[in-house]
């Protein structure tokens, strides 16, 4: 059975682009006798409203894009931790500990070598008693070791797609306050409701690479990308 869904954020109102991707997601799936889930991505405590939900059900509602079925992302926070530690557990994630200060150096070094912007893994090369050093100063964030080489898959669209993952930086998926983040919860409750077909914009064709390798890493099959 096609599944899709539409996951906006209650952090604003629903915009042209945002209702493109719901129109499409919502006709395949009907087309298909499928299943079309509203599913509201409220990860975000500081800037998610309650009204901006409301407004996106009304403006859904208006255009006559019904759902089947609707969740909000911060119930399932349990989850979204036991996915956490679980990659935790794999040595798929890192603590790291650099500031936003130390992180924008980084990059400048980077570039003025003629090297991609993205992180370098520094935190990787920290010896176990600089580790701990660093954990009883600060508390980490945490990132997710990307496998080496290219990511592959075929969009619905575009065709077929290939990311070289050497110039994607590991993204972080856990706060230093231990929230969540977008990244992680997204592909944990896709791969958990069973979705098997994402429609999105054209600029979301890098984190498609990067969702597809926590799919794998998670043991989910991705689903389609158009």
């Amino acid at each position: 059975m096609i599944v899709t869904r539409f996951a906006p954020s209650p952090t604003g109102h629903l915009h042209l682009g945002n209702l493109r991707a719901a129109l499409f997601s919502w006709a395949l799936a009907r087309k298909a006798g499928g299943r079309f889930i509203l599913r509201l991505d409220d990860t975000d405590p500081e800037r998610s409203r309650p009204e901006f939900a409301d407004s996106i059900r009304r403006d859904l509602e208006w255009l006559g894009l019904t759902w089947d079925e609707e969740l909000r992302q911060s119930g399932r926070a349990e989850r979204h931790r036991e996915a956490a530690e679980a990659l935790k557990a794999a040595g798929r994630l890192y603590p790291c500990f650099e500031s936003e200060a130390e992180l924008a150096a980084r990059r400048r070094a980077r570039r003025a070598r003629g090297l991609p912007p993205v992180y370098d893994r520094a935190a990787l090369r920290l010896s176990a008693e600089a580790r701990a050093a660093r954990a009883a100063r600060t508390a980490p964030h945490w990132r997710f070791l990307l496998p080496d080489g290219q990511s592959g898959w075929t969009d619905a669209i575009l065709g077929a797609q290939a990311i070289d993952l050497a110039h994607v930086s590991d993204p972080v998926l856990i706060r230093s306050d231990g929230v969540v983040l977008y990244t992680l919860a997204s592909v944990v409750d896709d791969a958990d409701l069973g979705i098997t077909d994402v429609i999105r914009g054209a600029d979301h064709v890098t984190n498609t690479a990067v969702q597809i390798a926590l799919f794998r890493a998670l043991g989910a099959e991705p689903p389609r990308f158009a």
